[in-house]
């Protein structure tokens, strides 16, 4: 059950995670921000904006965490989750912000990716951690818009993806807290749809600098 009782863990520090944290603290929930260094002057302004959030080490925030949040970056996600610590995520629900973004630059705006069409990365991380329940969610949007999106035309769409049910839930609550209505696409192999869709997100963002718009999945 979704409450907010329930601690939240954020595993990095970078921007994604920062916005995340702070919407989850604003929702009245106790939060930790996970980072390899946790004196960056990014990381102390943070705290100094968000009065009663901590920081701590990956292996810290993961023991701390009811939910664990990842929010690093993709091509060092596996290693994020090592030093977490694997044990520290059983049972819980965990959600995947992560994109398969190799170090590659874009070329005409479309994002190289390390995974293929027949895989993803929200694979990998399940595949990692056998015994934590994996929910994709957040990844095909920009950070600005991760927590109370407006828009006139009404509530944008965010996709999801798990194997866990229950866990589906507590994000679609999560969701629906954060202004967003939820598209359940299934399983984890779903993701394999949905993580392409930050590349299609930041095409008109690297071609005409525009990164204010949304995905909505219209029904008849």
């Amino acid at each position: 059950m979704y409450t907010k009782s329930l601690k939240i863990g954020v595993l990095g520090s970078g921007i994604v995670g920062r916005v995340l944290g702070a919407a989850f603290a604003k929702e009245g929930h106790p939060v930790m921000l996970g980072s390899r260094n946790t004196a960056k002057h990014e990381i102390l302004d943070w705290v100094e904006e968000n009065p009663g959030v901590i920081t701590g080490s990956f292996a810290n925030t993961a023991a701390y965490a009811d939910i664990i949040v990842i929010a690093t970056k993709g091509i060092v996600t596996l290693e994020a989750i090592g030093l977490a610590g694997v044990d520290n995520f059983t049972g819980k629900t965990v959600i995947d912000t992560t994109n398969p973004i190799s170090l590659s630059a874009p070329v005409n705006g479309v994002l190289p990716y390390f995974t293929d069409y027949n895989s993803s990365l929200l694979e990998k991380i399940q595949a990692a951690l056998p015994k934590a329940n994996i929910v994709k969610a957040f990844s095909c949007v920009g950070n600005a818009l991760m927590y109370k999106p407006y828009f006139d035309e009404g509530k944008p769409s965010m996709f999801i993806a798990g194997n866990n049910e229950d866990a589906k839930k507590v994000v679609t609550s999560i969701l629906t807290a954060f202004g967003w209505d939820t598209e359940d696409m299934g399983k984890a192999e779903a993701a394999r749809a949905i993580e392409p869709l930050c590349i299609l997100w930041c095409l008109p963002g690297f071609t005409r600098n525009e990164w204010t718009h949304a995905f909505k999945l219209l029904k008849s």
